[in-house]
């Protein structure tokens, strides 16, 4: 088992419609047929959308995106229309809105990898591929890539594993010319970003991004970017490969979760149990550390 501990009912506002709630955003559309995504506080692991929520996570997802979608506006266009406040909306919902633009979106998970851990690193262990890429002999966790790769993913359901799928598989699926248009546009932004990161200190390991259509059919980047929960940032001056890296992400939350402290078997079906307040506490602190030392401004 797994999806929603506690699964949370829909925020009713005038003039929208709830049409979905993600493990982290809910969507809505308003009367133009925009849509707009609202960032919430909570955070996921294992498949699991845990009870507990990160204070304040949901503005740094949000507010993060928007920075990075200005560093990228010259690269390839991105689905924001405005971050104004819905009439009637809650006023919990500033600083953590988009309205966006409703596009044909692409049932593919962008994944660009430079370095190699995580399940790519569990493929590369068996059979020295990932995602059907041949790679050199002798990699670890936290290994550099020759170059960085494109390794896409089929999108899941909440509480389900995306799951890794060759290229050619994507392009049997949505069309050559599309796959090849997606491996493209996340090299490219994976590059961008992949520098900017560096610049402060960063490795940007690796990450996934969604794209979709608009109606002239550009290529369009949308959903959240390179955030913690889409990212993985790793302390460049902590890097070594050979061993797992400290990231600044929902680590602290796995870590508790998997230790004699939680009381929980992450094999049983039962959901996992409320968070305590120290590891909440250490998480939201991960999540502006990554904001601040991307941005260069400070949170509070």
């Amino acid at each position: 088992m797994s999806g929603f501990v506690e699964k949370p009912e829909a925020v009713e506002v005038p003039g929208l419609t709830h049409l979905h709630t993600g493990k982290v955003r809910d969507l809505y559309q308003n009367a133009a047929g925009d849509l707009v995504m609202v960032a919430s506080d909570r955070i996921s692991a294992f498949d699991w959308v845990l009870p507990t929520e990160i204070p304040d996570k949901g503005r740094v997802l949000t507010q993060l995106s928007l920075w990075w979608f200005d560093q990228l506006a010259d690269l390839i266009p991105n689905h924001v229309l405005s971050t104004e406040l819905p009439p009637g909306a809650p006023a919990d919902w500033e600083g953590r809105t988009t309205v966006c633009k409703s596009l044909a979106m692409i049932p593919v998970e962008c994944v660009a990898r430079g370095y190699l851990t995580g399940s790519g690193l569990v493929e590369y262990q068996q059979t020295r591929t990932v995602c059907g890429l041949a790679l050199p002999e002798g990699l670890t966790d936290g290994s550099e890539l020759p170059a960085a790769i494109f390794t896409p993913a089929t999108k899941a359901a909440v509480g389900e594993h995306d799951e890794n799928v060759a290229y050619e598989e994507v392009a049997r699926q949505i069309g050559a010319e599309t796959a090849a248009q997606l491996r493209q546009a996340t090299l490219a932004v994976y590059g961008r970003a992949r520098g900017i990161a560096c610049e402060r200190g960063i490795v940007l390991a690796d990450t996934k991004f969604e794209f979709g259509f608009d109606g002239a059919r550009q290529l369009t980047l949308a959903d959240e970017v390179l955030t913690p929960d889409s990212s993985r940032f790793w302390p460049a001056d902590t890097w070594e490969p050979g061993r797992a890296q400290p990231s600044f992400d929902k680590q602290y939350v796995r870590d508790w979760l998997t230790s004699p402290a939680s009381g929980w078997d992450r094999k049983s079906e039962q959901p996992p149990p409320p968070l305590p307040r120290e590891t909440v506490d250490r998480t939201r602190a991960k999540y502006i550390e990554a904001y601040e030392r991307l941005t260069g401004t400070s949170w509070e």
